[in-house]
């Protein structure tokens, strides 16, 4: 017979967390060490979450850990602030005239997650595959612009597969070791899929990192096109399933509920690739995107290089603001980073066109 394991104190027992680079080893202490796999320190050089959650409960349940990452990763954001939510486009001020010379294209994306299941970290084959059923029966009720049409990962081609991901239109196999330690791979490809109209400038994941990822998007800079097309389709979605019975999960201190801590409140990232190659090798740009409460990519995802000048640009919030707030300050900072790339190719200064921090 094994002998029984010798019970450690919490201190003894207690992860080494030196080398984690993300919200979670900020907070954790052995009072709090409720974490038992421990297995990814994240990214070496982004400042990420470290944990996920595995319900819409997970977020109660465990707030004495939760709260605090939440505070930190959102500004401050404490546990009786309440989220606003707006997803009238008509409240958005301008936006259809980014400069086309710059702005390659325009994209909003938000998750949504279904109540009732378990998030895609946690979830069964059977709830992943229920998520997905349930998915495509709502999606394939939209109609004129947005209508369109699933594709199951399992039925692709691998020339088909790839081409939708060198066209920026579908999610790769995690190979990242912050998703496959979240779990999130598992039973690939069963359950996962991509439905899109057929101008495919209105897309939606199912099963990624979260239930559906719902994205619009389209070639040049009117952005304010792109987010009356991305509030019209989400709002349609949410009827579809409310009149399934079930609705997304949301609360007023959360907003929508999402996978990732650093997803709550809207979800959403409006971004743009714009073409600022002064502008980009300027002392204060990161200055300037951080005033703006904005920040840049490479236009190949978070880990890659601008090419020629080219970011990706988009806002850092998520909690706290509206989504009508968060698409005004990437309106607003592009028109403002355009506008100092001018002067710059002129040769001339930028430091009157220098922002508040907002």
């Amino acid at each position: 017979m094994p002998k029984l394991a010798i019970k450690m104190s919490p201190d003894e027992d207690y992860p080494d967390l030196s080398k984690h680079n993300n919200h979670l080893s900020k907070v954790l202490t052995p009072d709090l060490s409720i974490i038992i796999k421990l297995d990814c320190p994240c990214h070496p050089f982004i400042m990420t979450v470290g944990c996920v959650a595995g319900d819409e409960e997970t977020y109660e349940v465990f707030k004495e850990l939760l709260d605090p990452i939440i505070m930190d990763r959102h500004g401050g954001y404490k546990p009786t602030d309440k989220h606003k939510t707006d997803l009238n486009p008509a409240n958005l001020k301008g936006g259809d005239d980014l400069d086309p010379n710059y702005v390659l294209s325009s994209r909003v994306r938000t998750g949504r997650s279904i109540r009732g299941f378990c998030l895609p970290p946690h979830c069964s084959r059977g709830e992943r595959r229920a998520v997905e059923k349930m998915s495509v029966e709502a999606l394939d009720s939209l109609s004129g612009d947005l209508k369109g049409k699933y594709y199951a990962l399992k039925n692709m081609t691998d020339a088909e597969q790839q081409q939708l991901i060198d066209d920026h239109f579908l999610f790769d196999k995690p190979v990242s070791p912050l998703l496959l330690a979240s779990g999130m791979a598992r039973d690939w490809p069963d359950g996962r899929g991509i439905w899109h109209n057929d101008t495919k400038t209105f897309l939606v994941w199912v099963n990624e990192e979260d239930h559906l990822r719902v994205i619009s998007m389209q070639k040049g800079g009117n952005m304010k096109e792109v987010f009356n097309r991305f509030c019209t389709g989400l709002k349609k979605i949410e009827t579809l399933f409310k009149e399934k019975g079930t609705s997304f999960m949301w609360n007023e201190h959360l907003g929508y509920v999402l996978t990732c801590p650093s997803n709550l409140g809207t979800g959403l990232r409006a971004g743009v690739h714009v073409k600022i190659p002064n502008m980009s090798k300027h002392a204060k740009f990161e200055e300037v995107l951080k005033r703006l409460r904005l920040q840049k990519r490479g236009t190949g995802g978070v880990d890659t290089a601008a090419v020629g000048g080219t970011f990706d640009i988009s806002n850092a919030d998520r909690l706290g603001f509206s989504e009508v707030e968060l698409v005004q300050m990437v309106v607003d900072g592009v028109k403002l980073l355009i506008e100092m790339e001018k002067k710059l190719e002129k040769g001339q200064s930028i430091d009157d066109l220098m922002p508040a921090q907002k």
